[in-house]
Parts: C-alpha cells; structure tokens; sequence
C-alpha cells in the first residue's frame, strides 16, 4: 500500500484534463506534464528537448503530436520520439540553424492513469 502511494502522483483531476490538452506540475524538483489525446493519456517531462523550454507554457497537440511553442519541435505522446526537431515554421532556416545546437533526443516518457478522479503518474516509469 505504502508504494502505491508515493509511486503515484497527482497532477490534476480529470475533468480538468480536456481532449488535446496538456497540464503540467512540479513534483519535487522534477516539472512534468500529462496530455489526453484520441489515443489515451501519456506523461513525460514538461522541458523540451531542444532549448528547455516548459512545453505546457503555451504547447499544443497538433496532428496527434505535443508541439513545443517556441521552436516547434514536436514528440510522439506515446514514446516521447522526435517528430520534427525544430522546424521553427515561420522562417525554416532559423530552424535549421537552432536545430543543430542540440541533437535530437527523446522526451523521457511516464505511465500515466486515472483513479478516484484525477490524473496521476507514476514517477518510476
């Protein structure tokens, strides 16, 4: 019983978490997010990969993917596998440069589920 309760966490309650929509929160040290999408819930960490931006500060699920706001790098919900890594839209060379001041990497990704109400996640994941 006791690891239940410190290997979940709550994030927010599910209602709150809308389709296509992301939440992010701070437990501990650690900023993470959850997102509810078509094809379930997902959680990862709420940096980005490429300029650590906090991705629920205006972040989006586009085409199935969590877009980052500033550059618009996206990742697969359900790995956190790079789809776009910084394609910055709005002026393409930009992104091309920025893009190679860091790899491409993954967002580290959580089992995610919902109990009693809320949306929780589990930090050993």
């Amino acid at each position: 019983m006791g690891e239940t309760l410190t290997r979940w966490k709550r994030v927010c309650k599910s209602k709150k978490l809308k389709m296509n929509k992301i939440r992010g929160k701070a437990i501990g040290a650690k900023m993470v997010l959850v997102m509810r999408t078509e094809k379930g819930l997902f959680g990862s960490d709420a940096l980005c990969r490429h300029m650590a931006w906090p991705i629920h500060w205006g972040g989006k699920i586009k085409d199935g993917c969590l877009r980052c706001p500033l550059h618009q790098t996206s990742y697969h919900p359900e790995d956190g596998s790079v789809n776009e890594w910084s394609p910055a839209h709005y002026f393409p060379a930009y992104g091309r440069l920025l893009g190679k001041l860091r790899k491409p990497t993954p967002l580290k990704t959580y089992d995610v589920r919902e109990h009693e109400g809320y949306v929780e996640i589990d930090m050993r994941s």
